[in-house]
């Protein structure tokens, strides 16, 4: 059973060994799609991603992650803040666009 210690102990950790710490999530959070989810979800609600960003780390479209906001409640962040956000939308869109058209060839 995880103590309560641990998490501030892996913050310490994070700060001199942080390649460790950081494999060790990712693959936690590759293993654990609802904890995937809940962390992704949980960034963009407290506004740390932007709904491109969030459906780029998903693996969805942006639209589609969009649609399930609103069925799931979950208020919707429009429009661009920052330049960072606007090359997350455009690498988001771009990357669509790339796997429509893959998709089209295939057909």
């Amino acid at each position: 059973m995880i103590q309560p210690w641990t998490y501030n102990q892996l913050l310490k950790v994070r700060q001199y060994r942080p390649e460790l710490v950081d494999q060790m999530l990712d693959a936690i959070l590759t293993q654990q799609a609802e904890l995937r989810w809940l962390v992704i979800v949980g960034a963009y609600i407290d506004e740390e991603i932007n709904l491109g960003k969030a459906a780029e780390l998903l693996g969805i479209h942006r639209f589609e992650l969009q649609e399930q906001f609103v069925r799931q409640g979950i208020t919707l962040r429009l429009g661009i803040d920052t330049p960072e956000e606007a090359r997350a939308e455009f690498a988001a869109i771009t990357q669509w666009n790339e796997a429509a058209s893959q998709a089209v060839q295939h057909k």
